[in-house]
């Protein structure tokens, strides 16, 4: 289910793009579902860099008044959910940097698998660390290579990253951008008047006015200069391997993601499922937002009436209390509300996006129930999810996914619905269209060492 899981964040950058603070609010904007719990920007005017951060929404954490004293037409944005790293004030990213290289700012979309390894080696050779946050790794790689250009430095530190990354980097007046060589987080490159913006989701695009030019690739590091753009890769041997989620829960219905748009091809998935799990009842309702896509086709598909059964409080808000467990239980009321004159007399069939632990499903459910549904079926618009994600979503042990230790049947049972099915692998990968994706949530088919080999391979080195 969409409530339960999170993305760690999403990155926007400008290069010589007029009111460079105000575009990247906008886009930050835009992005805001890839992240609630803190965002930060840090300009440049072609001499100096200057920041600002804090916890909160964009809106929430810049005024006129902060973007008025960001100023330059060169920028890059951030907006934060932790999964790597705690959620303390020093994470928030962009990172600025000063150093006799250069000053530099960064941030980060993704997770570095082998960071628990690397920060070891730089705190060994008595490097200091301002943050808990695998993003600032980076930084240390980068200073290391103290000897040619900052593509040579960008190379050498992508080199000896493991993972799901996008980075930005920003200097006085260069802006590069990079993804991990097996494509795991989007990166999109657009124009914008006679500068140039990078975005993790294309919709930014669409608010800001920019023309969408072409993805970033796998292993690609790009640098934008006022000589234009070069582009070069850290490996070769790279793949294009997007993560599933990103089509699944991550991503706006009206980004587009390796050229497919995201509603379609969850709209395509829906039809599938439809055809892989038929139901017997009165009214199909998707969990809002990101089920609605697959709802529709699942409608389309079967016949079935599409109804608005459940309704989104958009006023939720952040919070910084941590709520007993009585009470977190509850917030899926807050969240969510069954139309009651929707559902009542009928037999309801829900379709969702995912199940992760499986207590939003059974809250879900139970509402539904209470306000007067006959039966509630469950159709779930991806594979069950058994392995935990290293790359950027925060699920990262078998205990958090009930599917891993329990068969359909079971969960069925648990979560307490008449009936439930899941879309196959073979089936959402058809409906989507994509020729291949990261699946390691659902077929633990890993496309990069995880933290343990990496530790063992060291140790018989």
């Amino acid at each position: 289910m969409g409530i339960d899981i999170h993305e760690e964040c999403g990155v926007f950058g400008a290069f010589r793009v007029e009111h460079a603070a105000e575009v990247t609010y906008y886009a930050m904007h835009a992005m805001q579902h890839r992240g609630q719990e803190g965002c930060g920007m840090v300009t440049a005017d072609g001499k100096h860099l200057v920041g600002h951060r804090s916890y909160g929404l964009v809106k929430e954490v810049f005024t006129q008044s902060h973007l008025d004293r960001l100023v330059g037409n060169y920028s890059i944005g951030h907006v934060r959910y932790a999964t790597s790293g705690s959620g303390h004030y020093s994470n928030i990213q962009p990172f600025l940097f000063y150093h006799s290289t250069g000053d530099f700012a960064l941030c980060h979309n993704g997770n570095i698998v082998n960071s628990t390894i690397l920060r070891e080696e730089f705190e060994k050779n008595g490097s200091i660390f301002q943050s808990t946050s695998d993003s600032e790794i980076l930084a240390h790689l980068i200073t290391k290579r103290s000897y040619g250009t900052r593509t040579d430095a960008l190379k050498y530190a992508c080199s000896k990253l493991e993972g799901g990354f996008s980075f930005l980097v920003l200097t006085k007046d260069k802006l590069y951008a990079m993804r991990d060589k097996n494509g795991l987080r989007p990166l999109s490159l657009g124009k914008l008047g006679d500068g140039y913006v990078v975005s993790s989701e294309t919709c930014a695009f669409d608010v800001i006015g920019a023309e969408f030019i072409r993805d970033i690739l796998p292993g690609e590091i790009i640098k934008i200069s006022k000589d234009g753009i070069v582009s070069t890769f850290y490996d070769d041997n790279c793949f294009d391997k997007m993560c599933a989620m990103e089509y699944i829960y991550f991503a706006r219905p009206d980004s587009d993601i390796n050229g497919i748009n995201v509603h379609l091809s969850r709209k395509e998935v829906g039809k599938a499922l439809a055809r892989e799990c038929p139901v017997d009842c009165d009214i199909i309702i998707g969990v809002p937002d990101s089920s609605l896509s697959a709802a529709n086709g699942f409608s389309e598909e079967s016949g079935i009436p599409l109804e608005t059964g459940l309704i989104k409080n958009k006023y939720m808000g952040r919070t910084f209390i941590e709520p007993s467990q009585d009470l977190r239980e509850r917030g899926v009321k807050m969240k969510l509300s069954p139309i009651r004159s929707v559902v009542k007399g009928k037999r309801v069939c829900v379709i969702d996006d995912s199940i992760v632990r499986g207590t939003t499903s059974k809250q879900i459910v139970q509402m539904l129930r209470e306000q007067g549904a006959v039966e509630v079926h469950m159709r779930v618009a991806s594979p069950p999810m058994i392995a935990p994600c290293f790359y950027g979503v925060d699920t990262s042990t078998y205990e958090e996914l009930i599917s891993s230790y329990k068969s359909v049947d079971e969960v069925c049972k648990i979560i307490g619905t008449d009936s439930l099915g899941f879309i196959s692998k073979e089936g959402f990968l058809k409906a989507i269209g994509a020729k291949d994706l990261c699946m390691a949530c659902f077929d633990r088919q890993y496309p990069t060492p995880l933290y343990e080999d990496i530790k063992n391979a060291n140790k018989n080195c």
